[in-house]
């Protein structure tokens, strides 16, 4: 319903004054990437395998890293953990050889804290071995700090 006048454009022909922005506004990637670094730092010490336990100490010199191993926790009050599982000593052997997919040669490593009986490592130890398992260590701290990968020492496999 609007008319034309000849010879008149009021203002919808060309515009002068706009011109294409080349620029690209980095500021809300900058938001992104550092909301996404606050994420993963506060996230990273959280990915750490393991039930906390007191281990004991020991000079032994480290042991060579091969494939990760596989853990096995005995706590002060006498739980037993397949890396952060909870299990029954008589349920430890059928879901360690699910986990293994029956391998015998799987190292697996015995964290128990220095509080513990020795009679319940040697219990639980000597059911791996009566299993079948024939790489089973024990897990010791370095007497400077805490145990780093490069700080896990391991006994004589059980026989």
């Amino acid at each position: 319903m609007a008319a034309q006048l000849a010879g008149k454009s009021h203002g919808r022909g060309k515009r002068r004054g706009y011109r294409a922005m080349a620029d690209i506004n980095m500021t809300p990637f900058i938001d992104v990437m550092l909301v996404l670094l606050i994420v993963f730092m506060v996230a990273a010490p959280m990915l750490t395998v393991g039930v906390p336990v007191d281990l004991p100490k020991t000079n032994a010199a480290p042991l060579e890293q091969q494939k990760d191993p596989l853990f096995v926790t005995v706590q002060p009050d006498g739980r037993i953990f397949v890396q952060e599982t909870v299990v029954e000593l008589t349920n430890m052997v059928p879901l360690l050889i699910a986990v293994t997919n029956n391998n015998p040669e799987a190292r697996i490593l015995v964290r128990g804290d220095r509080t513990i009986a020795y009679g319940k490592m040697l219990e639980v130890m000597g059911t791996m071995s009566a299993a079948g398992f024939k790489k089973v260590g024990l897990v010791a701290e370095m007497p400077n700090g805490p145990a780093a990968p490069s700080a896990r020492v391991g006994a004589t496999p059980v026989r």
